[in-house]
Parts: C-alpha cells; sequence; structure tokens
C-alpha cells in the first residue's frame, strides 16, 4: 500500500493569522512546527524566490524533528523554470547546497520544477528540460508543465526513462491547459498540486497573487481527487499531495478534507480552523460516531 502524504504549499502566511496559527502564540510558537502537528509534508516555495541557506535548512529539520514521517519538497528557483538562463553546474551546486540537510535527515521528498503555462513543448524547450535534468541528477525530481501540448504518451515515456515524476496537477481550465489526470513515471513517487479553480482571477493580468488562489474545493471536487490518488497509490511506493490554494487557510481546510477522506484516519483539527470553515465540521462528527472509513461502500461493494 502507498504512503499518502498530504500538505501545503508553504506555512509563511499573514493571511493564516487567527485562522490557522493562534493570534496570541505561546512562548516557543513556530508555524512550521504548529502545522506539522496535522500534515506529513509541505511544500518549501520560497526557495522559488531565493535559495535555501544551510542555516534555515537545518532550521526546518529541527522544527520537525518530532515528527520522523514528515517530509519537505522544495520548489526550485525560478532561474531554472521561469528565466531558464544556460545552465552552469555551479547554478546548480549554489541551490542544492541548502537543500542537503533535508536529504541527509531522510526529510527530502523531491525537488519540484514548477513551469509557467507559457512553457510549451516545442523541440528547444523538450531539449532544455533534459538538459535539466542531467543538471540535477542524482536529486528525486518532479515536473510541473501547466501547457496541454505536453500531455502526450511519447512525453511521459521520456519522463519515466529518466525516473522523473511527471506532477498531476488541477487548475482553472482553459482550451490549452494540461488537463487533470493520474499519471505515474516514477514508481518510487508521485506527486500532486491543487492550484485551486479560480477562473476569474487566474487569467486576469493584474490579479494579485491572493486573488488567483483564492478558491476552496467543495467535496464532490475533492472526491474526483482522492480517486486519482488512489490509482497514483497503486503504481507508486509514495504519493505526495499539495494543496497550493493557500489564501486565508483554504489549503490547510482542503488538505484535512483529502487526508480523511483518503485514510479515513481519526485527524486532528485546529480549533480556529473549524470555526473559519464549518465543512470540517464533518470530520469531527464522523470521527466522534467511529465512522471513519468514508469509502465504507466501496469496500463492501
Amino acid at each position: 500500500m502507498a504512503h499518502y502524504h498530504i500538505g501545503t504549499a508553504g506555512w509563511s502566511y499573514e493571511d493564516w493569522e487567527g485562522i490557522v496559527y493562534p493570534l496570541d502564540r505561546p512562548r516557543g510558537f513556530h508555524p512550521l512546527a504548529f502545522l506539522a502537528l496535522y500534515v506529513n509534508v509541505i511544500e518549501i516555495n520560497s526557495t522559488f524566490y531565493r535559495p535555501a541557506s544551510v542555516q534555515a535548512a537545518f532550521s526546518w529539520v529541527r522544527r520537525v524533528a518530532p515528527f520522523p514521517e514528515f517530509l519537505f519538497t522544495v520548489k526550485v528557483h525560478q532561474s531554472f523554470t521561469h528565466e531558464r538562463r544556460p545552465l552552469a553546474l555551479k547554478q546548480v551546486e549554489d541551490f542544492t547546497r541548502g537543500v542537503v540537510p533535508l536529504r541527509d535527515a531522510g526529510c527530502l521528498a523531491a525537488l519540484l520544477l514548477q513551469f509557467p503555462w507559457s512553457f510549451d513543448r516545442t523541440p528547444e524547450n523538450s531539449d532544455y528540460l533534459l538538459r535539466l535534468f542531467d543538471g540535477f541528477a542524482g536529486w528525486p525530481l518532479a515536473l510541473e508543465v501547466r501547457h496541454a501540448s505536453w500531455d502526450t504518451p511519447d512525453f511521459y515515456g521520456r519522463l519515466a526513462e529518466r525516473r522523473v515524476c511527471f506532477c498531476n496537477i488541477d487548475q482553472p481550465p482553459s482550451r490549452q491547459s494540461i488537463s487533470p489526470g493520474a499519471v505515474v513515471t516514477n514508481p518510487e513517487f508521485s506527486y500532486v498540486r491543487l492550484h485551486g479553480r479560480n477562473v476569474k482571477d487566474w487569467f486576469r493580468k493584474d490579479a494579485g497573487r491572493d486573488d488567483r488562489y483564492n478558491y476552496l474545493y467543495a467535496r464532490d471536487e475533492l472526491e474526483e481527487w482522492v480517486q486519482r490518488i488512489k490509482s497514483l497509490g497503486q503504481k507508486s511506493a509514495k504519493v505526495f499531495v499539495i494543496t497550493n490554494n493557500h489564501y486565508r487557510g483554504q489549503a490547510v481546510a482542503n488538505a484535512l478534507q483529502i487526508r480523511n477522506l483518503l485514510t479515513g484516519e481519526k485527524l486532528e483539527i485546529p480549533h480556529l480552523l473549524l470555526k473559519k470553515f464549518p465543512v470540517l465540521q464533518d470530520i469531527v462528527k464522523r470521527i466522534r460516531s467511529g465512522q471513519l472509513d468514508l469509502f465504507k461502500k466501496d469496500k463492501d461493494s
């Protein structure tokens, strides 16, 4: 049976104050350690803007030390995916230096190469990906592309040959956006990222980050993904599921819902989050009644 790791993209958001994190923080409080009580993976996205320092990485490892199954994924710097300068070995070494402590501590799940929608499939872009895979050889890689032109069997085959994990995504739909799926290209792990479906603001040129990721998934939308995640788990040893609809803690709420829908396990839910998202009360009611397996009908059929 696959191991499922479900969590959020990042943990440092001012708009989570009073929704996810308490306003009156006890002495020694740290958001990462607090969140690790409720999720078992976090995607570090600050590294997209600046490489992690070794000191910061050691601090992250220390914060999650009480949770031996907790893992990090790390978003690779934008210079590799958005600026796409000529690749140099020193550039890779400078970035990965701050990731080594995570790897050495056994809590590194993957490095995520996340490309924008404008990165479509051309011979030049395909060649660039191969050079990038060579540059990061030896590191566990996951690749996110958003343009529909990449959705071909031969592309997935090339990723499988390189043991690069294809990142299955949920994003606001458009004619040329890659569709949700359950593609496995590395039997060691699969990766899922849920960005929300805020069509109105996703493609608006003047939309800010919070506007674009302001979306709360409904129960039926999550159930669609739970079925895909289970399919991924049949073909890979681990599945990492990251909710990126971070605005005002919505990512945390949806991550907890997915975890409960997927595993039926008993979950702790932050008190403040229960007040903000009444939909989470359904999980509490089921746990109290002893009805933990939300897919019991599937097993009985």
